[in-house]
């Protein structure tokens, strides 16, 4: 009978742990969507279909840009174009998105930056149709911005 007791209260406290660990966890924090569209216009350089892709840990935000539509005009190291996203706030002003990463990249192959990094708060909603991606590369400045809004629609981060 005690040893029936020694499990029973054993995993009564392995319950009840287990209970208090998931109301002390961390609630989990999400950006929606995550993932949108934009056609860009990059000048010289050229222009097209850009896919930006969201993530969000607390205040924390990263933004990654690919296209397949525009490409590197030459051949680049990895982490080496220096690159800073302006995103609209719909509530006004805006937030910047910057960093140094990226893969290397051949001429001619789809331009890729990122994970940029970011703040952000609580219910911000941001757009990308209205500000721009600067990125320098080799001293070169080049200047995108998007078309239209951005489908499926603004980023929210919770």
């Amino acid at each position: 009978m005690r040893g029936k007791r020694s499990v029973t209260g054993a995993a009564l406290t392995v319950g009840a742990l287990a209970v208090t660990g998931l109301a002390f966890a961390p609630t989990a924090v999400a950006v929606t969507p995550q993932s949108a569209t934009i056609t860009a216009d990059c000048g010289l350089f050229g222009g097209g279909a850009a896919t930006l892709t969201a993530t969000q840990s607390g205040t924390s935000a990263t933004i990654t840009l690919t296209s397949s539509a525009v490409t590197a005009p030459l051949a680049v190291s990895a982490d080496s174009i220096t690159s800073k996203l302006t995103l609209v706030k719909a509530s006004g002003g805006t937030t910047v998105f910057s960093g140094t990463k990226n893969p290397a990249m051949a001429a001619g192959d789809p331009v890729s930056v990122g994970p940029l990094s970011g703040t952000v708060a609580s219910g911000d909603s941001l757009e990308a149709h209205g500000g721009s991606l600067r990125m320098t590369v080799f001293g070169i400045t080049i200047t995108c911005t998007a078309t239209a809004n951005q489908s499926p629609g603004p980023f929210v981060f919770d």
